[in-house]
């Protein structure tokens, strides 16, 4: 059983026991009620539904290191929108994000020299997430894969208090 070489299998499997006894979500579409997709951090700490008191079936969560705006979240947005209806995008980045003040650079010379291939990927450090949330802004009005860039919203959530900081669009 594969379960065997994964420590945390046999619980999680466990616990989706106790969660289908009490699953109500069959009936939900894939096309997001809200007609919102929300592009957030991997962070372990961030509950994205929860922070934005969105409810499964509300809104399409795309998520990565850093939230960054990358080709594969550019493909995400673009079915989203595309086939599937959602309208408008929120980003959600957050204080101490394990990519703000990683040395890129290091990091990809200690990857290359342990693998001997250097990823083709950028890692997309950054020093503040505020400017990083407006890079990211930028990138998504300059696809043009996504007809619907007029409603994009962009926060930093505090780790340390649950609260979410507006960051202002880009101008121009």
């Amino acid at each position: 059983m594969t379960t065997d070489f994964c420590p945390n299998a046999k619980e999680l499997v466990a616990s989706n026991a106790a969660f289908v006894r009490d699953f109500d979500g069959g009936g939900l579409q894939a096309a997001p009620a809200r007609r919102l997709a929300v592009v957030a951090c991997m962070d372990a700490r961030l509950e994205v539904l929860g922070i934005l008191g969105l409810a499964a079936g509300e809104a399409h969560v795309i998520r990565n290191a850093g939230g960054v705006i990358t080709d594969d979240v550019i493909r995400s947005l673009c079915l989203s929108q595309r086939l599937l209806g959602t309208r408008e995008v929120v980003l959600v980045h957050h204080t101490g994000c394990g990519l703000q003040q990683l040395d890129e650079d290091r990091f990809m010379a200690r990857l290359e020299a342990e693998t001997g291939v250097r990823p083709p990927w950028p890692l997309e450090a950054f020093a503040d997430p505020r400017d990083d949330v407006v890079e990211s802004m930028r990138r998504l009005r300059a696809s043009p894969f996504l007809p619907h860039k007029d409603h994009i919203a962009g926060f930093v959530y505090d780790v340390a208090d649950g609260r979410l900081h507006e960051v202002e669009p880009p101008t121009a």
